[in-house]
């Protein structure tokens, strides 16, 4: 017995040693683990972490656009239709991975792919448009998109910016001015006329062309008039000097387009619909 009690001590002490080991093991992975753990999953986030509050803003294309010929007109529109699919989908990603992801998930997972798509899109609008007239540039620099956090998404086809909340926490009125008058921030922003015409005969397409253009420069002459009272007026002056007159004047327009169009075939109707505009932050 006392030559074979130290070899059961060891035995033990190989034993215990081995369960030893093996917590010593499992507290070294379980650290390795925490250690690995990213900062923003576990709840505290970083600073566009959290992608689920808001929604995501892109530049309207359908406004910037040129007149498009009646040979290009169904393919634009089908783009214009895809550019609204993206921010819809991209907005069902920003809801669906609320919370995960690091300080620039929503950069990197959400807003960058958005931005390529968009740019092969008004890419594909622009070659269309030039295959029979002079090609659009500079539609690139709608394709970058924001996220509005807790705001309206602006659309990127045919309909007009909805505004988002100021971030100086200023009233927002429902014409788009503010309760400090006019700050002369932002941009008119109208909705896209010649993309709801009806295929326009060739005896009217002078008159409606000159009468897009026409369109095209009240929204210039309006966002000049934007930047040139600055600091004027009360909590109306937007919505009354600016946006409502600009509104009476689109309406005469889309007007005579919907006439012209009607001489020779049938007059389109509810174009009034398009004549307000918003202000865009």
């Amino acid at each position: 017995m006392s030559r074979a009690l130290p070899k059961y001590d060891k035995r033990r002490v190989a034993v215990i040693g081995g369960a030893a080991a093996v917590v010593l093991s499992g507290a070294v992975i379980a650290g390795s683990a925490l250690a690995g753990t990213p900062a923003g999953s576990g709840g505290a986030t970083g600073a566009r972490t959290l992608a689920g509050p808001g929604t995501i803003s892109c530049p309207d294309v359908a406004s910037r656009l040129p007149a498009v010929p009646a040979s290009a007109r169904a393919e634009v529109d089908r783009n214009l239709a895809l550019l609204q699919t993206q921010i819809q989908e991209a907005n069902k990603r920003l809801k669906d991975t609320a919370g995960q992801g690091g300080p620039n998930f929503v950069d990197n997972a959400i807003l960058g792919p958005l931005k390529n798509k968009r740019v092969a899109t008004v890419n594909r609008i622009a070659t269309a448009i030039g295959r029979t007239t002079a090609k659009p540039t500079g539609l690139d620099a709608l394709a970058p998109c924001a996220l509005n956090a807790g705001g309206d998404a602006t659309t990127g086809g045919g309909q007009a910016s909805a505004p988002a909340t100021p971030s100086g926490g200023a009233n927002q009125q429902p014409g788009g001015g503010t309760a400090g008058g006019n700050t002369g921030a932002g941009t008119i922003s109208c909705p896209d006329v010649a993309s709801r015409l009806p295929a326009v005969p060739a005896s009217a397409r002078a008159e409606v062309d000159r009468n897009l253009t026409l369109l095209q420069t009240q929204i210039q002459e309006a966002n000049k008039r934007l930047k040139d009272t600055a600091g004027q007026g009360g909590p109306n002056f937007v919505d009354n000097a600016i946006l409502g007159p600009l509104k009476n004047k689109r309406v005469a327009t889309v007007n005579r387009i919907a006439t012209a169009i009607g001489r020779t075939t049938a007059k389109p109707t509810g174009l009034d619909a398009l004549a307000p505009c918003t202000l865009t932050r």
